[in-house]
């Protein structure tokens, strides 16, 4: 049981931290801020090192990981794409990232709560993430 949690949980935390990193990629050329530009690369690059760590936890299981799922993914990018060209704009950059992070908090809470014989590290990796995504949210708060 211990075993299949952990392996649970690690997937939807590479599916987020994959998804995190495309949906910032979807808005970093449209970022007209330097600052908002700063957070997004800032918290890319935690994600992007967050995403090793789990691929070596899922490595220690022989696990390939989880991406995003498709049609998740393709909503993700027309809402991105729609919303940017109807009013391109930091505020609009900022409203989609806070959807973003809040779904992924939203998610990935409920998969801690769903998987709890999973081993600590991989909580502990899940509650990073979490955090990266409320801090992301935070910082892009102003633009709103």
């Amino acid at each position: 049981m211990i075993e299949q949690d952990t392996i649970k949980l690690l997937r939807e935390c590479d599916s987020g931290v994959k998804m995190g990193i495309s949906s910032i990629d979807e808005v970093l050329d449209y970022t007209r801020s330097e600052l908002l530009k700063r957070s997004l690369v800032d918290c890319k690059i935690r994600h992007e090192q967050l995403g090793g760590d789990i691929e070596q936890q899922l490595h220690r299981f022989q696990d390939q990981g989880k991406e995003p799922c498709a049609v998740a993914k393709s909503m993700s990018w027309v809402k991105t794409n729609v919303k940017l060209v109807m009013k391109e704009s930091d505020q609009t950059i900022a409203d989609l990232i806070t959807d973003g992070c809040n779904m992924g908090v939203k998610s990935l809470s409920r998969y801690l709560n769903q998987y709890q014989a999973a081993e600590e590290r991989a909580k502990d990796i899940a509650k990073k993430l979490i955090a990266q995504e409320q801090q992301l949210c935070a910082e892009v708060r102003p633009y709103l």
